[in-house]
């Protein structure tokens, strides 16, 4: 595996841990406030979020980059 690969997988990871928690943790605060059981709940989101993301992060990440390379060029 290059080197190159591996930062783009190491980003991929590492960029998904923090925005699917930043997303998951405001959009809850908003909708359900904070109760009692609001961390498990975050947590459980955050980790659904993270199981979407990630893949998507990888799988579609590489042909939008394309996509936006071609049309600035």
């Amino acid at each position: 595996m290059s080197i190159q690969l591996k930062r783009k997988i190491a980003f991929a990871l590492s960029m998904g841990v923090v925005t699917t928690g930043i997303i998951s943790f405001t959009l809850l605060a908003l909708n359900l406030g904070f109760s009692k059981d609001f961390a498990l709940v975050w947590l459980r989101s955050w980790g659904l979020a993270y199981l979407i993301v990630i893949p998507a992060i990888l799988l579609i990440g590489p042909r939008l980059q394309a996509q936006v390379d071609r049309l600035i060029q």
